[in-house]
Formats: structure tokens, C-alpha cells, sequence
């Protein structure tokens, strides 16, 4: 038999307000159950919508939870950490970061990051609070490195920000990709029941998306195709690096 919850409980659970839980249901964002005058809710579907990342949503924020403190993500033992000489790649994907007003990181084919992100938006940095949440980026990043186009694009990631990549080659191999991100699109910030379900994705409360919801990069149309430009370019000075190092 399946657990149903009340909307109170809902309330409790995901720390919103009952017009919040009605815009959802209403939208066709959280399925519910029409029992005579209530409504009731599938715990598996609450779980479901929370396991995005494999968190749960934080209960009864204290003001403490409401400042989070930024995880860094830890370079991985991996075969193009070995033909990448990590110490020079971090210093110059920090200054390219740096020179672009963008956040940076290099990962490999299958999204494991290598380098620490470079430049990270506070809005990032707000939601990053755990391995779980890290573990959501790698996945946006799996799903970005098999789009279908080889040539840098912005799309958008779960944080509704827009991310684009180059992609590094040994010979014909691909061997990693350059992650641009924390751009803010043109119909920022999100709506209200965005800003929810994305609080409740990343297991955070959703006062500190609201906090951090205006911390990422303001880039023009002119800079985007700037950066789209620079993207493959970026990748490829470390496609000489490692086939430098490879011979």
C-alpha cells in the first residue's frame, strides 16, 4: 500500500507553504491524489522529486544552515590527471576564469571533475554543500558531454543556469572537456515554484536559494558568443599539453 501524506505533511517536509504545494500540483510539477475535499500525496513520488541528487530537503532551517558554506570539489586520480600536468592547468584555467568573469572546471568524459572549479557564483557555491550535490553536477556534466553537438552551445543546467563546454583531445580521442558556467539567462531569476523544486533537489532550505538566487555571471549577448568562441579554444591549449606530455 503506498504512504499517502496529508498536505501539511507535505508543508513540513519540503518547508513551503501551502500555496506553494497547490501551484505544484497545479502545474502538474507534484502528483497528488484527490480524496473528497483533501488532497494526498504518494511518499515515493515526494521521494522521487527529492532524490534528484540523493538528498533530502533540510528540516526546521536554523539561521547557520541559512549561511552554507561552499564545498570544494577535490581533483580525481584518473588517467587524464596523469597526462595533465594539474598544477599549470589549474593556474591557467584560474586565469582564464578570472579574464572571462566566469566559473571554470575540467572534468573528463564521464564528468568527474580533475581541477577545482575556478571563479565558483555564489549560487553555486550556496548549493554545493555536499557530496550529494557535487554528485548532481557530474551527472548535469555527463548530460551536457553527450549532447549531440560537437560545437560549444549554452544549455541549461539544474540550477537553471547556462553552461557550455570544449572538449580536449588526444589525437582523435576525447579525453576530457572545459565546463563553462554560472551564466545567468535572459528570463532570470526563476519563478517561484523553480526556485522550490530546486531547493528541494539540492537538499537545501529554500531561503538560501532565494538568498543566492541573483549570484551568477551577468554576460551579454556579445560576451556568450565571446565565451562560446573561446570555449573549444581553451580546450585545445590542453590538448597540447597532454599530447606534449602523451609523447
Amino acid at each position: 500500500m503506498a504512504e499517502l501524506l496529508s498536505t501539511r505533511d507535505v508543508v513540513d517536509l519540503l518547508q513551503v507553504d501551502r500555496t506553494t504545494i497547490y501551484r505544484l500540483v497545479e502545474d502538474g510539477k507534484l502528483p497528488a491524489i484527490r480524496i473528497g475535499k483533501q488532497w494526498r500525496f504518494d511518499r515515493a513520488d515526494l521521494n522521487h522529486l527529492m532524490r534528484g541528487n540523493g538528498a533530502t530537503p533540510a528540516q526546521n532551517p536554523s539561521a547557520e544552515a541559512a549561511a552554507p558554506a561552499a564545498k570544494a570539489i577535490t581533483p580525481k586520480t584518473h588517467p587524464l590527471a596523469k597526462l595533465l600536468p594539474l598544477d599549470t592547468a589549474q593556474a591557467l584555467q584560474d586565469t582564464f576564469a578570472d579574464m572571462l568573469g566566469v566559473m571554470i572546471v575540467i572534468t573528463d568524459m564521464d564528468g568527474e571533475p580533475i581541477t577545482h572549479v575556478s571563479n565558483p557564483c555564489g549560487l553555486y557555491k550556496a548549493v554545493l554543500r555536499d557530496e550529494a550535490s557535487v554528485g548532481r553536477c557530474v551527472r548535469d556534466w555527463q548530460r551536457i558531454a553527450g549532447h549531440t553537438s560537437l560545437e560549444p552551445k549554452f544549455l541549461p543546467n539544474d540550477l537553471g543556469l547556462l553552461c557550455t563546454r570544449g572538449l580536449i583531445r588526444l589525437g582523435n580521442e576525447l579525453k576530457g572537456m572545459v565546463f563553462i558556467g554560472g551564466v545567468m539567462p535572459d528570463d532570470w531569476p526563476p519563478s517561484e515554484d523553480e526556485v522550490t523544486l530546486m531547493a528541494v533537489r539540492f537538499g537545501v532550505p529554500r531561503e538560501v536559494i532565494v538568498t543566492h538566487i541573483r549570484e551568477g555571471f551577468s554576460v551579454d549577448t556579445s560576451a556568450r558568443e565571446h565565451i562560446l568562441g573561446f570555449a573549444q579554444r581553451m580546450a585545445d591549449v590542453f590538448s597540447h599539453m597532454i599530447e606534449d606530455r602523451a609523447k
